[in-house]
């Protein structure tokens, strides 16, 4: 099968984005398939430099996008970001401007169709917020782009187990107040239709207890008994395989053994300090829920190692072939992926 075409964003030019799109660029060892590289020229020469690679892409004005593009990966100069004006390192306004650009780009093309996956290497946020002050978080932002009927989930994925939240960007002291029957349970119901997708048949979920002891009968908090303990009833009348809620600081010994295929959580770093302990520099990024997968490494911008030449790449080809195999095999079937909405760029851009 004729693999899917990825739109590929460049991000962060502080961090190890410009390495790390050189390097995966220039590997001869992986088949990477078709992609459209979308970002400054001169970005992906400077983490060449870092990288130590050659690039040789054929390189297109940004105007590209709005008609037929060549067959093979190319690259679209979107000129918009010199890296001699962003400082190594550290979050910049030009920087995040450059990215949301760059992913705004991606997206585009995603939406018309142009192709089946969106990969986008690290942001920061903070960059991104100097850039559009309302700017949260990528799901937000895709929203905004895309237009779609839901927004989309999270999902962190390893081989050993895959991590989904029902909240993710927002202060721990709101986490409580935005839980519901109804989200978790609609969560409980993407993670299934996305997993499905990916190949998981009837994957088995473990839910996370909000509270310490999944409340202790209440001691602790009335949120598992009364919200998650309701919704995973209904997704199990749904036929879902959904064991809950389990208190969180054994919910993961519990999947790493083969008991779960995926743990629920209720917030952000709840789910990813444990992933990420687990495989750091193999860890992906799913956002789903949209016409198409969008992925990305786990791991951030690393200003701490840019510029260094030591960034691993690990995590940046998992992303791929997951985006890849989603977009190819699955998206256009799988409940997890709404229809596409505009079919030439130009629709796209609204």
């Amino acid at each position: 099968m004729q693999q899917s075409r990825v739109a590929f964003a460049v991000g962060d030019p502080a961090g190890i984005s410009p390495e790390l799109s050189a390097r995966i660029l220039a590997d001869k060892e992986v088949n990477l398939g078709d992609l459209i590289v979308i970002g400054d020229q001169r970005v992906l020469a400077l983490g060449a430099r870092q990288a130590g690679v050659n690039l040789d892409l054929p390189v297109m004005e940004r105007e590209a996008l709005e008609s037929a593009l060549p067959e093979g990966t190319v690259l679209v100069d979107m000129a918009n970001c010199d890296p001699e004006d962003v400082p190594l390192g550290e979050p910049s306004l030009k920087g995040g401007r450059a990215a949301l650009d760059n992913f705004a780009a991606a997206l585009r093309v995603g939406k018309a169709g142009l192709a089946k996956a969106v990969f986008f290497t690290p942001f920061n946020k903070h960059a991104m917020r100097m850039a559009k002050a309302d700017y949260v978080d990528e799901i937000g932002f895709i929203d905004a782009i895309v237009e779609p009927e839901r927004s989309g989930r999270e999902f962190n994925v390893l081989d050993e187990v895959w991590n989904a939240r029902v909240t993710s960007h927002i202060p721990l002291r709101e986490v409580a107040d935005k839980l519901s029957i109804d989200r978790v349970y609609e969560s409980l119901k993407l993670t299934v239709e996305v997993m499905e997708g990916a190949g998981i048949k009837r994957p088995r979920i473990g839910v996370a207890a909000l509270n310490p002891h999944a409340g202790d009968g209440r001691n602790f908090g009335w949120e598992d008994e009364d919200i998650l303990l309701p919704a995973v009833q209904r997704a199990q009348q749904e036929q879902m395989a959904v064991t809950g809620p389990i208190p969180s600081d054994t919910v993961f010994v519990r999947a790493v053994k083969g008991e779960f295929d995926a743990v629920m959580t209720m917030y952000h770093d709840q789910g990813q300090i444990a992933m990420k302990l687990l495989g750091f520099d193999r860890g992906v990024t799913l956002i789903a829920g949209y016409p198409f997968p969008i992925v990305t490494p786990a791991h951030g911008t690393a200003y701490d190692i840019a510029g260094k030449g030591i960034a691993d790449t690990g995590a940046s080809f998992n992303a791929l072939a997951l985006g890849r195999r989603l977009g190819n095999e699955f998206g256009s079937s799988s409940g997890a992926w709404q229809s596409q909405g505009a079919r030439t760029y130009q629709e796209a851009s609204g």
